[in-house]
């Protein structure tokens, strides 16, 4: 990727960090917690790996409940909210600030999981890499949960170009554009709060389930399941949410 778009490295900062530690209730946290847990079968006091795990919400809830977490970010931002809210000496995480591919693990984590919507931001050798690398860190035999939302089935039947997203005493509003020839979403983001506003441009791979699913055979895992929420629906075109779990060879 050119730098041009490697909007990623500068994105999660400033009002997008506080936009995206806001967007999710501690409820919510726990509830997927619980599906993280059940989806790698895992119990205490298995070592996780969590990427990138932004402002570490799941990583703090799962050390809270024996896990041995490690989080991967490469916003410091993000990473200093985390290590803010890490006040339990109990719970053991591991902070490290990487890009997503950088991955120096083998064969170490019991699984490892991307939750938060954040695959599909590099190109697709980039995408392909992220997922290859994360299979390195595991066991053999051990899972990987990804939780993605820029599907094909999801995005295009009922795309919007404008959406407005509440935030507190604020608002996010969400100007978006599809690309049929790369098959990117393009999206400029304007946090407007306290009379103040902030721009922020990103960009995401839209894949269809076949294509996610092919990059992770790729990448070594089997036994492929897709659901579509924390109940474990089963995902179809339409579904908003994609819950993907494959097992290291």
């Amino acid at each position: 990727m050119s730098k041009v778009d490697e909007w990623w490295r500068t994105f999660f900062s400033g009002g997008m960090v506080e936009f995206w530690l806001r967007a999710t209730s501690d409820e919510q946290t726990r509830q997927e917690a619980d599906f993280i847990l059940q989806a790698l079968q895992v119990a205490a006091p298995a070592k996780l790996l969590d990427v990138p795990c932004g402002g570490g919400r799941h990583s703090l809830e799962l050390a809270r409940r024996g896990l041995d977490m490690t989080g991967v970010d490469l916003s410091p931002e993000f990473l200093a909210a985390a290590r803010a809210k890490a006040t339990d000496p109990s719970a053991k995480v591991t902070w490290e600030q990487r890009e997503k591919r950088d991955l120096p693990w083998r064969r170490h984590f019991d699984g490892a999981f991307s939750f938060g919507n954040s695959f599909g931001y590099l190109d697709d050798a980039g995408n392909a890499e992220f997922l290859k690398a994360v299979a390195r860190t595991l066991k053999p035999g051990a899972k990987f949960l990804l939780d993605a939302c820029y599907l094909i089935e999801g995005v295009l039947p009922s795309f919007q170009e404008r959406v407005w997203y509440p935030l507190g005493d604020g608002v996010v509003l969400a100007e978006r554009h599809y690309d049929h020839v790369t098959s990117r979403l393009h999206v400029e983001y304007t946090w407007i709060q306290g009379g103040k506003s902030e721009k922020r441009a990103m960009s995401a791979r839209l894949y269809s389930y076949r294509e996610i699913a092919q990059l992770f055979e790729d990448a070594g895992f089997t036994d492929l399941q897709a659901f579509s929420s924390l109940a474990r629906e089963p995902f179809k075109f339409g579904s908003t949410r994609l819950l993907l779990v494959g097992r290291k060879e």
